[in-house]
């Protein structure tokens, strides 16, 4: 998570909505094998969500689509299409830290990863660095209100 939440840093230094996400291998010693933060703004891409990107580089490093192995960490919960993506990506598990009432799909408005027609058994646990993840969120949504 702390790779993540370095990765969000980022993105908000560079005017983006500050969500980081590591993709690791449950294989291999917990290596990361992709990374991202959200781009939309810079790659002009409503899909450039740091879920998308760092799936999309995992399964560039693995040459597999499948990442039945690895395990999403993402600073803020998932959005529909991202919980989509898990699903398609066959990822072990979801960690993630702000929870999102409005648009999550991992456990707060749906959860979609483990809707029992998917018949996936993929763990999800949020809340993980939770205050410093809501944090980054509400500090760059407050300077976008300021300026």
């Amino acid at each position: 998570m702390q790779a993540a939440l370095r990765l969000a840093e980022k993105a908000f230094t560079l005017g983006e909505v500050p969500v980081g996400a590591v993709v690791v291998s449950t294989e291999g010693k917990g290596r990361i094998v992709g990374r991202g933060y959200n781009q939309r703004e810079s790659l002009k891409d409503p899909t450039a969500h740091a879920e998308m990107l760092a799936i999309t580089a995992a399964a560039n490093t693995l040459q597999d689509w499948r990442l039945s192995s690895c395990v999403l960490y993402v600073t803020k919960e998932p959005c529909p299409m991202c919980a989509g993506a898990i699903v398609n990506s066959r990822l072990a598990g979801v960690v993630f830290g702000a929870y999102d009432p409005e648009k999550g799909c991992c456990g707060s408005l749906y959860q979609l990863p483990n809707d029992p027609r998917f018949h996936l058994n993929i763990f999800i646990r949020g809340g993980i660095l939770e205050a410093p993840s809501r944090s980054l969120i509400q500090d760059f949504f407050r300077s976008r209100r300021n300026s």
